[in-house]
């Protein structure tokens, strides 16, 4: 006998009501099972009793604004968050991006493209997706400079053998790395391997996710020798 899939839980967090009612309305038709908060408070407050497996967030909000949100949700939790505003300048994108959020979406929102964001999301999460089941999978650890990277458990690790804590979009470029060592790759590469190519029209997304990864990895940022730029091309793991 067989069981249908459990509906995976989109969080919208929005101050607009009638937002929110319309994501949730079209999300729900579409088999996901969302809930609702009207502010950053309220959306924290959701980790307490369950887990989403998407946040929807938006950053222009009364009281605690998106990025502040994602900055004390990113303390403990790497879960995709998609990024909202109004303005859809590019610093708020910067700003998201170097914060961990691993999508953005400028409002009016298309619902078509937030559902394929999302979709996105839960595959780079390993929910399901043809494309990266079918994916040759390395297997075991991958030393990353002072740290290692756990294939199979998608986590970090740092030199004494603490975690640390990375988005799914960034163990999705880690991933990567590990699969092509030695090899150059260029931005068109990382996006398309790393399941991302919702941010081609942007390609300063890649050059700020490889920054906040080498934060991260390399004894020192600003000398990064464990994740190289090459200059005109792109970057590589050796």
């Amino acid at each position: 006998m067989t069981h249908a899939a459990k509906a995976k839980r989109i969080l919208v967090c929005d101050d607009e009501h009638h937002l929110r009612e319309m994501l949730s309305e079209y999300l729900c038709e579409r088999g996901y099972e969302v809930m609702e908060a009207e502010n950053a408070d309220a959306m924290l407050a959701v980790f307490n009793d369950d887990t989403p497996d998407v946040v929807v967030l938006d950053i222009n909000m009364p009281g605690t604004d998106g990025l502040t949100a994602l900055r004390t949700l990113r303390v403990n939790s790497t879960i995709p968050v998609i990024m909202l505003s109004a303005a859809g300048e590019v610093v708020d994108r910067i700003v998201g991006l170097e914060m961990g959020a691993d999508d953005y979406l400028a409002k009016p929102v298309d619902l078509r493209e937030l559902e394929a964001r999302i979709k996105a999301a839960l595959r780079r999460q390993g929910f399901a997706g043809e494309e990266s089941a079918q994916r040759d999978r390395m297997t075991g650890t991958v030393p990353f400079g002072m740290c290692r990277l756990d294939l199979d458990g998608a986590k970090l690790f740092g030199e004494s053998g603490e975690e640390i804590a990375i988005t799914s979009m960034e163990f999705s470029l880690l991933r990567v790395f590990a699969q092509n060592r030695g090899r150059v790759l260029n931005r068109d590469q990382l996006l398309e391997q790393a399941h991302d190519r919702g941010w081609e029209h942007f390609d300063r997304s890649i050059d700020l996710r490889i920054s906040r990864l080498r934060r991260k990895i390399e004894q020192n940022p600003t000398k990064p020798e464990t994740i190289r730029t090459v200059r005109g091309i792109g970057y590589i793991f050796d």
